[in-house]
């Protein structure tokens, strides 16, 4: 018997575990991953950006998270040695719509607090002088490190404090009894007093085969990316991003330099037909089926259909892909465009079709699912884990906190 089990070994789960160690020190806690390694999804295919918060509403739990976490991400590689670099982030203004967004923008950095310096067009030329732009926003705290490396010192740290974590378990049946849960695999079954699920992908999956009565379905959006070729890997000495469209829930194309050196163009955010495939072309009926049966899928797909439309000609096209990136970094070339890649975003979508751009938990009386965790949950990841011991240890207590800190479902 085991006091805590956690489903899912990305970082929210892995942030979990250690969070439970420090607040009940001795107790038996077990992380099952279905994978042989850890951090193969999410957590391992995505920008490797430690975020500043800029784009967050001022005051609100995913700002304040982003902040703490950046802090806490940054102390925790430092602690370990894990390498990591505060390279500093330009968000680029290329028409007078963006720049309209920038002021906006701007006034949401000092709310929350976030040390940045506007730059004219003169300044920014002067910057990076391989990117165009009619002036951009230098946030300065952005850094980038790799968070699998990150996932492997937790998982050390984990397991040096008494945790177990076991690979390879793909979990087939969970049942919440009155004094534990009994989560049942294929290699046997687990009994612990209390469960989280930070299952990701396949997070409402894994609600559903708790039992639990949910009006969310986990549809996979794929953001592929490029490698440029190592005569372009220094063209920025920072990481360049577009002013973000309030009305799209993406970032757009944006150039990503990478702590081993590499420099990365993308993502975009196209529809993906396999939860975990990451090969172009990927097609999982499973996955498909649980989409096209939900009838919030086509709700959303009314509402997205134009962007849905250009990201997937983008996506068809590098020359269309590669006019994007040309907006702000004119020196690029179709032939820049190497070695494409694809992470996926567990995007979680009502029934009603509306995103879901915050926390959804759902509990019971021995059970925490976490259905939804907002980018950047990587970089959050830490105060995350423990905002989710919070609740779990809380119990009924923790469901009378105020809706911001619940989120949507809790």
């Amino acid at each position: 018997m085991y006091d805590h089990c956690i489903i899912g070994g990305g970082i929210v789960g892995l942030a979990v575990a250690m969070a439970l160690q420090e607040r009940t020190p001795g107790a038996r806690i077990v992380v099952l991953e279905k994978e042989p390694e850890l951090a193969r999804h999410q957590t391992g295919r995505n920008s490797g950006v430690i975020h500043a918060g800029i784009y967050y509403a001022p005051d609100s739990l995913k700002a304040k998270l982003c902040r703490e976490g950046a802090a806490a991400t940054k102390r925790f590689c430092t602690e370990n040695r894990i390498p990591f670099e505060t390279c500093g982030k330009l968000l680029v203004a290329t028409n007078d719509a963006e720049t309209e967004r920038m002021d906006a923008l701007e006034g949401r950095a000092r709310q929350n607090g976030i040390d940045y310096t506007r730059l004219t067009t003169a300044q920014l030329r002067a910057a990076e002088p391989g990117i165009a732009g009619l002036g951009a926003l230098l946030v300065h705290s952005t850094g980038i490190v790799d968070y699998a490396v990150v996932c492997r010192v937790m998982a050390q740290t984990i397991e040096a404090r008494g945790g177990e974590i076991r690979r390879g378990v793909v979990v087939k049946a969970i049942h919440e009894q009155e004094k534990s849960v009994r989560i049942e695999s294929p290699s046997g079954c687990v009994d612990a007093s209390k469960l989280v699920a930070c299952a990701g992908l396949q997070s409402d999956r894994i609600a559903l085969m708790a039992g639990l009565k949910i009006n969310h379905r986990i549809v996979p959006f794929r953001g592929e990316y490029y490698a440029l070729p190592a005569s372009k890997a220094k063209v920025t000495q920072r990481l360049i991003y577009p002013i973000p469209d309030p009305d799209l829930p993406f970032l757009g194309i944006h150039l990503t330099r990478t702590i081993d050196g590499g420099m990365t163009v993308g993502p975009n955010a196209v529809l993906g037909f396999a939860r975990e495939g990451y090969a172009k072309g990927s097609f999982a009926i499973a996955d498909v089926g649980s989409m096209v049966t939900f009838s919030g899928f086509w709700k959303m797909a009314r509402r997205n259909w134009r962007s849905a439309i250009s990201e997937f000609a983008n996506s068809a096209s590098r020359a269309r892909y590669l006019k994007e990136c040309r907006k702000y970094c004119p020196a690029l070339t179709i032939d820049d465009l190497q070695h494409p890649q694809a992470g996926i975003r567990a995007q979680a979508v009502m029934a009603d079709g509306s995103l879901v751009h915050d926390f959804l938990f759902k509990q019971t009386e021995r059970m925490l699912h976490v259905c939804n965790a907002p980018s950047p949950a990587a970089t959050s990841a830490i105060p995350i884990g423990r905002m989710i011991v919070d609740r779990l240890l809380e119990g009924a207590r923790a469901r009378n906190v105020s809706p911001a800190l619940q989120g949507a479902g809790a």
